[in-house]
């Protein structure tokens, strides 16, 4: 009867460490609560590591010894594998590559609303020469500012955003997207579905930004709804409709997906990672560093946040800024380098 009990139990952990390492094997990356705790690969290899040690100090018990030392076993090879997850990855980058005249850098920062000041943002993004910026939980009158601020610094930029309700009957800048875009890749505007709301994400508005001259990319600024108990159906049409976003070419997708790579799992074609676009950070060696909460150490955070492309773009450069943590935002702002696919 012990023995038939620790199979149960070895078995049973098994189970469970495969379920947190490849939630993919029963279909459950995108369900509560697991969708909540497979976003921190790096702090849930810690707790396997733990429990592994758990497990060692009762294997002095020799009764219990075999059982003891299985569990150990397959503790310490989930924690392996999550780990090597974060490797493979990405820990970190510092710096982008020189920009040459046909780069075109693409900055997201969720700047969580007033708690980032347009000063912060203008002279970031003029720092960093990007070309577009996409700021979700930000205001189309922050957004003006900071196209204001950024031209008297030498860059203009033109806003756009969508919006649902009104901020100043809401109280909440997470209704309000805004975009901004360089000139020279020729005029944008928002379409209207993504300003009356009739084909967008849930909760919190993307904004759409289509080229109406020039030949740039198909700009989307990003934001899912978080994944919280009561907003699961929600958040999960949100990633299908990010995907749906990258279905054509010359896309680029930037902002708050309130997702990791773990959970766009099945959302992908033709070798994409959502949709047919590529995350971009992962390609370039910053895909395991978190960018939210700014209050954790960025390999202990969340990677929710994600500039993608679809295959019109190569990815030559990333940085996940983590000197601005003191900057009010909860999360990292994100700057990616591209060239245009030759060919």
């Amino acid at each position: 009867m012990r023995r038939l009990f620790g199979i149960v139990f070895a078995l049973a952990c098994a189970a469970a460490a495969v379920a947190l390492t490849w939630p993919t094997v029963f279909g459950i990356e995108r369900s509560f609560p697991l969708a909540q705790v497979i976003a921190f690969r790096l702090p849930l290899a810690a707790g396997f590591v733990a429990a592994a040690a758990l497990a060692l100090l009762i294997a002095l018990i020799r009764p219990v010894r075999a059982l003891a030392l299985v569990t150990a076993l397959i503790l310490l090879a989930a924690a392996g594998v999550n780990g090597a997850m974060v490797l493979q990855r990405g820990t970190g980058t510092d710096a982008l590559p020189e920009k040459t005249d046909t780069s075109l850098r693409v900055m997201t920062w969720n700047t969580a609303g007033s708690a980032t000041s347009a000063e912060s943002i203008a002279q970031f993004a003029v720092g960093m020469k990007a070309d577009v910026v996409t700021l979700p939980e930000t205001t189309i009158d922050t957004g003006t500012r900071v196209a204001e601020l950024m031209r008297d610094l030498g860059q203009p930029m033109w806003a756009h955003h969508a919006e649902y309700g009104e901020y100043g009957t809401t109280g909440w800048d997470a209704t309000s997207t805004t975009v901004l875009i360089r000139p020279e890749l020729g005029d944008y505007s928002v379409i209207e579905s993504s300003l009356d709301g009739s084909s967008n994400t849930s909760t919190v508005p993307s904004a759409v930004a289509m080229p109406v001259s020039g030949n740039g990319p198909i700009i989307v600024a990003a934001h899912a709804v978080a994944p919280r108990r009561d907003y699961m159906t929600e958040w999960r049409s949100d990633l299908q409709w990010l995907a749906d976003q990258c279905a054509t070419d010359n896309v680029i997708l930037a902002g708050d997906f309130n997702a990791t790579l773990d959970h766009m799992t099945g959302l992908g074609v033709d070798g994409g990672t959502l949709g047919r676009c590529r995350d971009a950070t992962s390609a370039s060696g910053n895909g395991g560093i978190g960018t939210w909460p700014t209050d954790v150490p960025a390999l202990l955070g969340a990677p929710i946040d994600h500039v993608m492309v679809t295959p019109d773009w190569t990815v030559t450069g990333s940085v996940v800024m983590r000197t601005l943590d003191g900057s009010g935002s909860d999360h990292r702002p994100i700057v990616v380098q591209l060239e245009r696919t030759a060919g």
